[in-house]
């Protein structure tokens, strides 16, 4: 009788040890089937002088945004695409080139998040099987309407007013005090509207379902680190839908945006209960605004 318990006890720790790993496979492999596939059919494009000359005071400044937007993104479960695309566009780059850049590089940069907030145990599976799928499906959508349908020049003042948007949103979400946990209703329609946004927009995830999801008095550490692994599956569908519709622009932006966030990421989903929360909301929510403004100055 015991060695049967025993026998059933095993095989279940071995079925839970097993989908634990998936967690970490799964990205594993997508990322390394993802480098593979951008060598094979970009290898072209590069030559060794090339490669070497990239890597200029233009390159460091994308880095830079890289590391600062992801440890945003890891820290308060938002803004890794707002920040990154105000500080992309306030710098010239055009709309197009911005939100594949952003996306290419979270499919790494959310990857690589997703594993850490795994490690760290900030994750609930339910919540995460939740927005999978509509997110997906509505990123998806937002990624082929920028890449083939939008021109991305006349959008780009509307990129700029839906960026000051979000920071709104960041920041009042950041004043609110005494939430009241409520149930939350419609995950799949919050998934997919932020799914759409994130792409159309070159940001909008987090803040959109982090910030309801956090407005509803959800754990802040297991809603963050579960939104962050959706975020992976729903950057890699944006970031493959931008590469098949519209090729691959801004190499320079992609590498060093993903160099950046690879290294920012650990350190944030460390960092998760550590820091407060409210300055720091209310600080990137400002700055994204002064960034939009600058953007949309230069327009006007």
């Amino acid at each position: 009788m015991n060695s049967e318990v025993n026998k059933n006890s095993i095989a279940v720790k071995q079925e839970i040890t097993f989908s634990e790993r998936l967690w970490v496979i799964i990205p594993v492999v997508l990322l390394v089937g993802l480098i593979f596939t951008l060598v094979y059919n970009h290898h072209s494009e590069f030559s060794w002088n090339g490669f070497l000359n990239g890597f200029n005071q233009e390159f460091l400044v994308f880095f830079m945004i890289g590391v600062f937007a992801q440890l945003v993104d890891g820290t308060l479960g938002m803004g890794y695409g707002a920040t990154s695309t105000s500080f992309l566009l306030a710098y010239g780059v055009p709309p197009v080139v911005s939100s594949t850049g952003v996306h290419v590089a979270e499919m790494f940069t959310t990857g690589v998040s997703a594993i850490s907030h795994h490690k760290f145990g900030n994750i609930n599976k339910k919540l995460v099987r939740h927005l999978l799928i509509p997110g997906v499906l509505g990123s998806i959508t937002g990624a082929y309407l920028l890449s083939d349908v939008i021109d991305g020049d006349v959008i780009k003042p509307f990129i700029a007013v839906y960026m000051i948007a979000l920071a709104c949103i960041i920041i009042r979400k950041a004043m609110q005090k005494n939430i009241i946990k409520k149930k939350t209703k419609k995950l799949g329609i919050l998934a997919s509207f932020g799914g759409f946004m994130d792409s159309v927009g070159g940001g909008g995830w987090g803040p959109i379902v982090t910030s309801t999801l956090l407005g509803r008095g959800r754990n802040p550490r297991y809603t963050i680190g579960s939104v962050n692994a959706a975020e992976f599956a729903v950057s890699f569908a944006s970031g493959i839908t931008f590469m098949i519709f519209g090729g691959i622009q801004g190499w320079q932006v992609i590498i060093g945006l993903i160099l950046g966030g690879v290294i920012a990421a650990p350190i944030a989903a460390l960092l998760v209960n550590k820091i407060k929360r409210q300055p720091m909301m209310i600080l990137v929510g400002v700055l994204i605004i002064i960034l939009s403004l600058r953007t949309l100055s230069k327009l006007l």
